[in-house]
C-alpha cells in the first residue's frame, strides 16, 4: 500500500501542530491524522474518537510496524517540507545598516 498523497495543515495549538490527510493508493483518504510536538520529538498520531469514559479509540490505525513507520516518515517529511514554505524569508541585511 502506498501514500500517494498527503496534505498537511499547520495550526500551532499547544503541542499539536498540524492536521494531515493522506491518501493511499490515489482511492482511500484518511483526514484527521495530526502531527503532535511530544516529549523526545515529533509524532504522527491517528485519526481517534472520544468515548464516553473519556479515553481515545484510534479510527483508523496501520496494522504493522513497517506500515508504521512507513507512514510516519512520509508524514514527517511532508511536515517538515511545509513549515519551511511556511517560514518568512530571512531578512537581507543591507550594508548601509
Amino acid at each position: 500500500m502506498n501514500i500517494t498523497d498527503v496534505k498537511v495543515f499547520l495550526v500551532d495549538e499547544d503541542k499539536l501542530r498540524a492536521y494531515v490527510t493522506i491518501t493511499l493508493d490515489q482511492c482511500f483518504v484518511v483526514r484527521d491524522l495530526k502531527v503532535i510536538q511530544g516529549t523526545v520529538g515529533l509524532f504522527v498520531a491517528m485519526p481517534a474518537k472520544k468515548r464516553k469514559d473519556g479515553s481515545y479509540k484510534d479510527i483508523a490505525h496501520p496494522l504493522n510496524a513497517e506500515m508504521r513507520e512507513k507512514l510516519e516518515r512520509t508524514v514527517l517529511a511532508e511536515y517538515e517540507r511545509a513549515t519551511k514554505q511556511s517560514s518568512p524569508p530571512p531578512r537581507e541585511s543591507h550594508p548601509d545598516h
